[in-house]
């Protein structure tokens, strides 16, 4: 899912799903409630509806609001949550979920299996725009469910309606059993259905067939051990609160005020002053001295986000490979990490993150090390841009590595290069996803399961839900989907890793940094942990006050 981003982009990462850290200025003169609830910071979500939220900050809060399917343990690997069973035949191509009886959704409605059928099938259908989309092509009738643009993205022809609306590997067999059928088979399937475009909708969702309530977003209805108290309050506040009688695990606290910041410095010092109890990410600037600050309330935990920029390839200035590897080697990034993060990340050389299985270490080779001349003797033959920029999104602790970098490609290749920041995370992915000419781009990502190919197919894939840069290759497209069909989880590492060396090739992204939770509490709570995907433990966080 977009690290912060719409994916993961990410993310996820996790990815996914990109990162859009940011967050930054909610109501600093309104204290943390005394009552047994807790406020996590975050930035505006892009989106709350499940099949549409692709990024870190609308996924938190969703976690509050829904219950999974699976979840996963500390080995990463998938465990039933709200499943009673997840199996498949013996071709790893059609799966029976079992539901677990007794769970509703926060209005009182059951929560049955056509419920993720229509959640999934709005999801799916290409017109509805969903940015999770692309995480349903694995079920048998995807394609039937997209459109074409005859004319291309700017002709003038409206693209034809798809030759269905349904996905026909999608059936509820009785109110507790869902039976999917895959395109072909996929071993790890299972690991998938944990991701948050997988959360169920009430039939309150829809005011008809396949048609999205209006103002549902802002009021959503989820299945999770939290309800929705009041709105989405926009650029300030998101409040949940208790489900009574939850049947599945029960959180310590009484509800959760996700404050909404537009800075994150402003966040962190919200989080000094007791106002805010936790915030996710220390900013950049903050990390000297926020030992002195929090004390042990300062912590540090291992996260799947994997940083990077992406170049458009569809602008001509980024077509040649030449430029996007010499951009590369004229970054250093182990400098970066020690003098900017403070060792807080670690530089990466890979297109994946090391928590995951099939993780190999430098797979980008000599195009990710910090060679200056070649980068400038490359840029040179190439005919790169004389000006070069890079968007990131201002509600996030970015800009003061984007500066550091953009001064590193400017001594080593004689360029100018500017940082641009988009005021939220939210804006620059609007205007990435219409390809306007934003210039590098910076992304993170964070996985929504933890396999290889969360972090391959939705960032690289020509059809990828985070392919924001326009990257396209056959060879990568085929090794992914022939990872995803292999019998064994080793046989579909082989094949990742595989289309991880053509990115290493073609460099479509510039691998930076593999990040980790650098992450603050306030005295008021106690038992905070940070995952992998970056979300708070709110089932064994409490508060002490």
């Amino acid at each position: 899912m977009l690290g912060k981003s719409p994916w993961k982009m990410a993310v996820g990462a996790t990815a996914i799903a990109l990162l859009a850290a940011g967050c930054g200025s909610g109501d600093s003169e309104e204290s943390t409630a005394t009552s047994n609830t807790v406020s996590i910071g975050i930035a505006e979500p892009q989106h709350l509806i499940p099949t549409n939220t692709t990024e870190s900050n609308g996924a938190e809060v969703l976690a509050s609001l829904f219950y999974p399917l699976v979840d996963f343990n500390e080995q990463n690997e998938p465990v039933e949550v709200a499943a009673e069973s997840i199996t498949p035949d013996k071709t790893n191509t059609t799966w029976t979920v079992k539901l677990k009886p007794g769970f509703t959704f926060h209005n009182g409605e059951p929560v049955i299996a056509q419920n993720y059928v229509d959640a999934w099938n709005y999801g799916a259908y290409g017109p509805n725009g969903q940015g999770g989309s692309y995480f349903f092509s694995s079920i048998a009738g995807y394609a039937d469910l997209q459109s074409k643009d005859p004319d291309g993205e700017e002709g003038p022809q409206k693209a034809p309606d798809p030759k269905a609306k349904k996905l026909t590997g999608l059936k509820a067999v009785d109110d507790s059993t869902i039976e999917i059928k895959l395109a072909a088979p996929f071993a790890s399937f299972k690991s998938v259905l944990g991701y948050t475009v997988f959360y169920p909708l009430p039939k309150a969702a829809f005011s008809a067939d396949g048609v999205l309530a209006e103002g549902f977003e802002d009021a959503i209805i989820g299945n999770g051990p939290f309800k929705m108290k009041g709105t989405w309050q926009h650029d300030a506040q998101i409040q949940v609160e208790k489900v009574a009688d939850f049947k599945g695990q029960v959180p310590k606290i009484d509800g959760i005020t996700w404050k909404i910041y537009q800075e994150d410095s402003a966040q962190y010092a919200d989080l000094v002053a007791g106002n805010l109890d936790v915030q996710t990410q220390i900013p950049i600037e903050s990390l000297a001295s926020a030992s002195a600050d929090l004390g042990d309330r300062f912590q540090k935990s291992p996260n799947s986000t994997f940083q990077f920029v992406g170049f458009p390839t569809f602008q001509k200035e980024f077509s040649d490979v030449r430029v996007r590897q010499a951009i590369s080697m004229a970054i250093n990034r182990q400098e970066i990490t020690d003098q900017v993060f403070l060792g807080s990340q670690t530089p990466a050389t890979s297109f994946v993150s090391p928590v995951v299985a099939g993780y190999r270490e430098n797979t980008c080779g000599d195009n990710c090390k910090y060679d200056p001349a070649k980068a400038k003797e490359l840029y040179t033959a190439a005919k790169g841009p004389a000006e070069l920029k890079i968007t990131y999104n201002a509600d996030g602790p970015h800009k003061a590595w984007v500066d550091a970098t953009c001064n590193q490609i400017k001594a080593a290749l004689g360029v100018n290069c500017t940082g641009v920041g988009e005021p939220k995370f939210a804006d620059l992915l609007t205007k990435v996803e219409k390809k306007e000419p934003v210039g590098l781009i910076r992304l993170g990502w964070i996985m929504d399961y933890p396999l290889m190919e969360n972090y391959l197919g939705p960032l690289y894939s020509t059809e990828g839900s985070s392919n924001y840069y326009g990257y396209s290759n056959a060879d990568f497209d085929r090794l992914v989907e022939e990872g995803r069909s292999a019998a064994t989880p080793e046989e579909a590492i082989a094949k990742w890793q595989q289309a991880e060396d053509i990115l290493a090739k073609e460099m479509p992204v510039i691998p930076l940094r593999n990040a980790q939770n650098v992450f603050g509490y306030s005295e008021n709570v106690t038992n905070v942990s940070v995952d992998l995907f970056q979300k708070v433990n709110l089932y064994e966080i409490e508060r002490t006050s």
